[in-house]
C-alpha cells in the first residue's frame, strides 16, 4: 500500500468507510441521477460471472439505471436477456445492438450521411450505451460483463467521485491487481509485458513527452471499468477496435484538464482470459497491435513526434530489454508472494509482442488512420432525436420478447 499520487489523482483504499460512501452516494444520485452501462455478448449469460454482477447490482440503490448492450444472434437469445435481467430494481433497458430495430434506426443514420456499418463489436456496444445512458444519466460507469470479482464497491467506488462537486472529477478510471484465485498467478498480460515496458521504451526513444507521461500515471490503462460525466459521453468518439481502453484514454487526454482526471483502486480483480493468438489478427495480439497503432497516432497528432521507420526499429530493440527487464521483477514479485510464475513463458510472450511492434509499425506507415466512431454531439445534428429512437426501441423489443414469453408458457400449460 501506499499514498503515492501522479500526473492524474490517484484515489487510494487506505480502508475507507463504504457504508458511510454509500449513504452519501445515496443521497448526492437523488440530486444527480446515475447509470450503469454493460456491453455483453449472449454467451456471457451462459457464465457465472453476469450472474454474480447482476445480483450484486440488485443491492446498488444509488444505481437509477442499467442498461445491457447486448449482442444477441437472435429473438430467443434476446428474450433469455430480457428474462435474465427481470429481477433488477433498477429501471432496465436490454438494447438490441444487433436486433431488426436498431439496425434500421442505424440505416437511417447511413442515409443521412453519416455511415456506422463499419464499426462492430465493445466499441460500438461502448457508444450506444453511452448514448442513451446520457439521456437521463448525469454520471454513467461502464464496465464488462465477464468480471468474477464483482462486487457493489465497484460501482460505487467509480461513480462517487464524479457526483461529489468538490473533486470536481468528469472522468475516473479503475485500476487494480489482476490476481486468479483459482490458479494463483499474475495475470493482466497485455499490460504488464506489453503496455509497460512499450511505454517506458517509447519516453526512452522520444523524451519527455506529456501524453506519455499522462499514460504512464495510469496503473491499469487497460480496464475496462470508468466513469464519466455526461458532457464528456457526448463529445469523446468511441475508439471501435481492440485499442478501444488506450484510445479512450487518448480522447480523454484531447478533452479533459488533466486535474479533473482521476483512477481509483478496486482492489484485488479478475474476468475471463483472451487466448494470445497465433497472429497479429487475432487475440492479444491483435489487441497490442490497435494499442500501439493508437499511440503511435495520438503521438504524431498531439505531441507533433515525427515517427520514422529508425525509430521503429529502435523501439522494437528498447522494448525487448524493458520487458526482459520488467519480466525479472514480475517474477521476484510473484516468487515473494508464493505465486505462480513461468518465466520461460513470460519472456516467450514478450517476444511475441515484439513481432506485433514490427508488423504494426509497417503497417502504421501505410495506414495511420484509426478507427473511431464519430462523437454524439455530431451523431444528434444528423438525427437530433437518436437517443431516443435507440431507448424506444430498447422499450418495443423488450416487451416483445416479454409477450413471446408470456405465449410460449401458455403453449406448455395447455400442453401439460
Amino acid at each position: 500500500m501506499d499514498y503515492k499520487q501522479e500526473l492524474i489523482t490517484t484515489i487510494h483504499d487506505f480502508g475507507c468507510n463504504l457504508k458511510l460512501l454509500e449513504e452519501k452516494m445515496l443521497a448526492l444520485s437523488e440530486q444527480s441521477s446515475t447509470a450503469v452501462v454493460i456491453p455483453a455478448l449472449y454467451d456471457e449469460l451462459e457464465r457465472p460471472a453476469l450472474t454474480i454482477i447482476r445480483d450484486r447490482l440488485k443491492q446498488c440503490a444509488f444505481i437509477k439505471t442499467v442498461i445491457v448492450c447486448l449482442y444477441a444472434d437472435t429473438l430467443a437469445q434476446y428474450t433469455r436477456a430480457v428474462e435474465f435481467f427481470e429481477s433488477l430494481p433498477q429501471p432496465t433497458l436490454i438494447l438490441w445492438e444487433n436486433g431488426e430495430r436498431v439496425t434500421r434506426i442505424l440505416e437511417t443514420l447511413r442515409d443521412r450521411s453519416l455511415d456506422l456499418s463499419s464499426f462492430r463489436g465493445k466499441g460500438r456496444a461502448v457508444w450506444l450505451g453511452l448514448g442513451v445512458a446520457s439521456l437521463n444519466a448525469e454520471a454513467i460507469a461502464l464496465h464488462d460483463a465477464d468480471i468474477i470479482t464483482y462486487d457493489r464497491s465497484y460501482p460505487l467506488k467509480l461513480l462517487y467521485p464524479l457526483l461529489e462537486k468538490e473533486f470536481g472529477i468528469a472522468f475516473n478510471k479503475a485500476y487494480y491487481a489482476r490476481i486468479s484465485s483459482e490458479s494463483r498467478q499474475i495475470n493482466g498480460r497485455v499490460m504488464r509485458l506489453f503496455v509497460t515496458p512499450l511505454l517506458t521504451a517509447l519516453t526512452e526513444l522520444f523524451g519527455y513527452q506529456n501524453f506519455l507521461r499522462y499514460l504512464h500515471s495510469f496503473r491499469y490503462p487497460l480496464s475496462g471499468e470508468f466513469a464519466l460525466n455526461r458532457d464528456l459521453a457526448l463529445n469523446i468518439r468511441i475508439p471501435s477496435n481492440w485499442g478501444l481502453e488506450i484510445g479512450l484514454l487518448a480522447e480523454v487526454y484531447r478533452n479533459v484538464a488533466q486535474k479533473r482526471i482521476s483512477q481509483i483502486d478496486l482492489g484485488i480483480f479478475d474476468h475471463k482470459h483472451q487466448a494470445i493468438g497465433t497472429s497479429t489478427q487475432e487475440g492479444l495480439q491483435k489487441m497490442c497491435r490497435d494499442i500501439l497503432r493508437s499511440i503511435l497516432r495520438t503521438l504524431t497528432e498531439k505531441e507533433q513526434v515525427i515517427i520514422t521507420r529508425e525509430h521503429l526499429h529502435a523501439l522494437r530493440i528498447k522494448f525487448r530489454r524493458e520487458a526482459q527487464d520488467y519480466t525479472r521483477q514480475y517474477f521476484v514479485d510473484a516468487r515473494f508472494n508464493q505465486l505462480n510464475f513461468d518465466r520461460h513463458q513470460e519472456e516467450v510472450t514478450t517476444e511475441l509482442f515484439e513481432r506485433v511492434i514490427a508488423e504494426t509499425g509497417e503497417d502504421y506507415f501505410v495506414n495511420p488512420a484509426g478507427a473511431q466512431i464519430p462523437d454524439w454531439t455530431r451523431a444528434l445534428v444528423v438525427m437530433p432525436d437518436l437517443r431516443e429512437q435507440l431507448r424506444d426501441a430498447a422499450l418495443t423489443d423488450a416487451a416483445e420478447a416479454r409477450a413471446l414469453k408470456v405465449v410460449h408458457n401458455d403453449a406448455i400449460e395447455e400442453v401439460a
